[in-house]
């Protein structure tokens, strides 16, 4: 079977599924093709399911719209979050010069990453809009270097399913799934608007992913970890979001 006569068959049976027979049908046809999110054993997982599928088959390789340098944000909305305390302070003080951002799992070469190191890595720049599930919005230019390129570095083994990503807030981690990871506006971001990250947008280290709603993606990041497998991280679906109700999979 060609490709394409292969995503004809699963997104018009998704779409059939869906309307005709009910999204729990439209959930067994995705499990089929293995397009199942880690959520899609909650309350509204064969939604979940269908949404996932559908677009990993017909916008995998989509990108975010990108704007004019005109159209960013004069007042960019920083949402609150909980105290970082004394030591994020002390990291602070000292300009990050101690910051690392370690990555492990099913890599060939785990490795913790300083700051510096990072900023010296080839970068990349996107003018994107971030959007809250809370409705609030704003657009700004972001530059980092490719969580690719990262994942290249460590040498990210070909049975990585999953980055999982975490903050230097311990609560605070989610995850997703190659096609975003290698996705060429994926970035670990270091600066905003040509200037260094502020730290009430997530400085000094950000993972962006203009792909998906703002609460995936995660300030302060400082550990990213490679698997195939997402049921040992918290309660197995995929993140402190999806854990509290939310969509792994926060498409836009």
């Amino acid at each position: 079977m060609t490709e394409i006569s292969r995503r004809k068959l699963i997104t018009g049976g998704l779409a059939v599924a869906g309307g005709a027979s009910g999204l729990a049908v439209a959930a067994r046809l995705a499990r089929r093709h293995g397009l199942i999110p880690p959520d899609a054993g909650g309350r509204y997982g064969a939604g979940e399911a269908l949404t996932y599928a559908a677009q990993r088959v017909l916008g995998q390789h989509s990108m975010a719209r990108e704007f004019s340098r005109s159209a960013i944000s004069e007042k960019p909305f920083a949402n609150e979050v909980d105290p970082l305390g004394d030591e994020f302070k002390r990291l602070q003080s000292a300009n990050f010069a101690d910051w690392r951002m370690t990555v492990d799992g099913m890599a060939a070469r785990p490795t913790s990453f300083s700051l510096a190191e990072i900023k010296s890595f080839p970068t990349s720049s996107h003018i994107t809009m971030i959007g809250c599930e809370e409705g609030w919005t704003y657009i700004a230019e972001w530059t980092g270097v490719p969580l690719s390129y990262i994942l290249d570095r460590v040498g990210a083994l070909p049975r990585v399913r999953y980055v999982v990503y975490r903050s230097f807030q311990p609560a605070w981690w989610e995850s997703i799934d190659m096609a975003d990871a290698l996705h060429p506006q994926t970035v670990i971001a270091h600066s905003m608007n040509r200037s260094e990250l502020p730290v009430p947008f997530g400085g000094p280290l950000r993972l962006r992913i203009p792909r998906q709603l703002g609460y995936k993606n995660v300030k302060y990041i400082t550990h990213l970890t490679l698997t195939d497998n997402l049921k040992p991280f918290g309660k197995g679906t995929g993140g402190s979001a999806s854990d509290g109700g939310y969509a792994w999979y926060a498409g836009i």
